[in-house]
């Protein structure tokens, strides 16, 4: 029992009653923004949604499990392009929504048998290559990705009387619960200390009675469905999609948030998700800007706070705590 109990007080996001007021009031937030804020705004709330489930898979595989991975705009077109036909062929949502995961997760077992053997840049270094040869093959094959005119998606059909963009904020946000809901069951898990077992020592973990094969291709899994799921939804918002879209900068900017977001956070995914969210926004007129602001704040995270902003956050929610006797 008490292991039981222990278990379900690790899944739990707030712990105390002031957490939870605020979580409380968080979720209440969420769910009268569409209705305060104006439409751009709704959309770009939209776009963070959808970010985030993508930043949470990519963290589950570095931060969680120490494999670094630069091709998950393989992964997203995959997940794009298999959604968008399925689409085209009639599939619901649902459906369509789980089946670019599947794919993607698919692929990303048949990536994950090279970090059997390769770690660090060498194991990066293949999976970049991996997103350059799906992006070539969406390119140079307009069976897949639709030729020039690239892959039109019908909007969701809006129901309940609200609008389209409503809705689609609100199917979105929903997503992103039930995926950080999931995120936080794995690590809490036997298979999330494995991944952070090999991460730590992949010799030790295997000592252990860790099996790295059956964990590090589980790890690329469940990753790529998440970064598949987030093509998926990029796909279905957009409404439009082109192989152009999936480069590797995609990959790089995923990558961006992890590392100032926070390593090993699923809070940190999130807020990882709203910098690389805000950031080309607020330089719209200065495009050329936004990787340099990407690379002075990931050499601040790393000079000045290692946690990234989740971590940040901590510590001035302690200095708080312990306010004025600090």
């Amino acid at each position: 029992m008490d292991l039981v109990e222990s278990y379900a007080e690790d899944l739990r996001f707030a712990r105390r009653p002031a957490a939870r007021v605020l979580l409380g009031l968080l979720l209440a937030a969420l769910a009268v923004f569409p209705w305060v804020a104006a439409e751009h705004l709704v959309f770009l709330a939209t776009l963070i949604a959808l970010y985030s489930i993508g930043v949470i898979g990519q963290n589950l595989l570095i931060g969680y499990t120490g494999q670094i991975s630069f091709g998950q705009a393989g992964f997203l077109a995959i997940g794009a392009f298999a959604f968008g036909h399925l689409r085209i062929w009639g599939a619901p949502f649902a459906l369509a929504l789980l089946g670019a995961g599947a794919l993607a997760a698919v692929a990303g077992v048949f990536v994950g048998f090279p970090s059997l053997r390769l770690k660090g840049p060498y194991l990066s270094i293949a999976t970049l290559g991996f997103g350059v040869a799906v992006y070539q093959v969406f390119v140079n094959w307009e069976v897949l990705s639709g030729g020039r005119s690239g892959l039109a998606i019908a909007s969701l059909q809006p129901m309940f009387g609200l609008s389209g963009t409503r809705w689609t904020y609100y199917v979105y946000v929903l997503l992103l619960t039930g995926f950080t809901l999931a995120a936080y069951n794995i690590v809490s898990s036997f298979i999330g200390r494995a991944f952070v077992a090999i991460r730590d020592s992949d010799i030790a973990a295997e000592v252990n009675g860790v099996s790295l094969t059956r964990y590090k291709l589980l790890a690329f899994a469940i990753s790529s469905f998440y970064t598949g799921v987030h093509g998926a939804l990029y796909a279905q918002i957009l409404g439009h999609i082109e192989p152009q879209i999936f480069n590797v900068l995609e990959s790089i900017t995923l990558f961006v948030a992890v590392i100032i977001g926070g390593v090993a956070s699923i809070e940190g995914s999130i807020l990882g998700a709203v910098f690389v969210t805000l950031v080309p926004k607020v330089f719209a007129n200065f495009r050329e800007m936004v990787p340099v602001v990407y690379g002075v704040t990931i050499l601040l995270v790393l000079i000045f706070e290692p946690l990234g902003l989740f971590g940040r956050w901590l510590k001035t929610r302690l200095y708080f705590q312990l306010w004025p006797f600090r």
